[in-house]
């Protein structure tokens, strides 16, 4: 096959998600395109389960260090180039990989996703997600929020902000990300883009794409882009909320004169049955699990409600095509891949085993709760994620191992760590 670039294109990106969903990869001039195109490229495996500083694990469950950190086959899929607006010359692609024999590599997080897909189309369904995420814009020298009140949604606030959200927003759609909306949200500095919905892989792909577009645009106009799931104790979390549906023959089949369907109900009830145990795929970090507060917009429960932002699963109805899903827990610094294949594997699950939901949330869930508990640390969570047969069926032993290292790596190391404000309240207390 051979992709013939623009003219003014000189360098193409070639970009692999890591194990967080971080853009890893090579350049390369435009005269050495057609051969890659043609035979792909090498790069270390090792990316899929180092630490988010690119630290390896003496631990590593699926690489340790006896195995030699072998190379993967890494291949274009020219399908995702698209030029970088932003960047004029360059162009960027989205990678698969496989191990160097060709075999699939069994800890992708994009590997994951197609998995479950494929089992979605087996049973004559397609995927479609929307996304909602949150990050903050701080000053890239002080790295800390130029205003410090709260107003969200504010017009005249979020103006302040246009001179970079403005190129942001269209330097996206350029990009090939369908943009709806952004505000400002409910931190000092915190902004909420809202991506509009389309098939799931397409949709994880340009997740990944659109994280690391924010934050070199951001450095652009002077501003540090943070996807850091909590970024200070007393400010507001960043979440990445998805919007599920499954269609099909073009029809969105959770879809029943206006209100949810029995197929939805079902794939609500998977949603909710496994939400627990899949946290971890939502929040990767033991930083993840401090938005877990009370009257925070971070659910602390797998209860579901009619448009109810205090429950984790918030079903909209209304006309046909809107009638959705939209999950609540997961966090900004979430790998895109693994959230997802972890909520549709859920709903899914529901779908073909009919299981059925709670009765629904009136009220305040984080009061009374309808729904179980979720996990508000890692230990539990990758306890919880271990044990659970629909992780081991749907992603495999070696991939579960991996997530669970790597989270109880971060959750050890930040544990050891004296923090600031045990100093500040023990230091001269004894």
């Amino acid at each position: 096959m051979n992709v013939e670039l623009p003219d003014d294109i000189h360098t193409v990106e070639l970009a692999v998600p890591d194990a967080y969903g971080v853009l890893r990869g090579k350049r390369v001039p435009a005269s050495a395109w057609p051969a890659v195109v043609k035979s792909g490229l090498h790069m270390a495996s090792i990316i899929y389960s180092w630490t988010p500083r690119c630290e390896i694990r003496a631990s590593d469950e699926w690489l340790p260090p006896e195995r030699g950190w072998p190379d993967m086959h890494v291949h274009p899929m020219v399908d995702t180039l698209r030029r970088v607006s932003w960047r004029p010359g360059a162009a960027m692609v989205l990678c698969d990989v496989t191990e160097e024999h060709g075999s699939k590599l069994a800890v992708s997080p994009r590997g994951a996703l197609q998995t479950v897909l494929e089992r979605a189309q087996a049973m004559d369904f397609v995927v479609n997600i929307g996304f909602e995420i949150e990050f903050y814009l701080l000053d890239a020298v002080t790295k800390l929020p130029r205003h410090t009140d709260i107003q969200c949604y504010g017009i005249a606030r979020g103006t302040e902000y246009e001179a970079v959200l403005a190129p942001m927003r269209n330097h996206l759609v350029d990009f090939g990300i369908p943009i709806e909306a952004s505000n400002t949200e409910y931190g000092p500095g915190q902004i909420e883009v809202n991506v509009r919905f389309g098939e799931a892989m397409a949709t994880a792909d340009n997740a990944v794409l659109f994280r690391n577009a924010v934050k070199e645009i951001a450095a652009q106009h002077g501003y540090m882009a943070s996807f850091m799931a909590k970024i200070r104790s007393g400010q507001s979390g960043s979440g990445l909320h998805l919007h599920h549906s499954l269609w099909r023959e073009g029809r969105n089949a959770f879809a029943d004169q206006g209100v949810l369907s029995d197929v939805g109900r079902r794939y609500l009830g998977g949603m909710q049955r496994h939400m627990a145990d899949f946290s971890l795929l939502g929040s990767p970090t033991p930083n993840a699990f401090k938005r877990r507060q009370p009257y925070s917009f971070c659910p602390l429960s797998a209860s579901w409600g009619i448009d109810n932002r205090t429950a984790g699963l918030r079903v909209i109805e209304g006309s046909e095509s809107s009638i959705r899903i939209e999950q609540r827990d997961g966090s900004a610094d979430a790998n895109p891949y693994l959230i997802m294949a972890a909520q549709i594997a859920a709903g899914l699950d529901g779908v073909e085993h009919n299981l059925k939901p709670t009765t629904a949330q009136v009220g305040d869930a984080y009061a009374a709760p309808s729904g179980p508990l979720l996990p508000m640390t890692v230990p539990e969570a990758a306890d919880l994620l271990e044990r659970s047969g629909l992780a081991a069926k749907v992603f495999g032993d070696k991939l579960v191992s991996v997530v669970c290292g790597m989270a109880r790596h971060e959750h050890e190391l930040i544990s050891a760590e004296v923090s600031e404000a045990e100093r500040a309240r023990y230091l001269d207390a004894f």
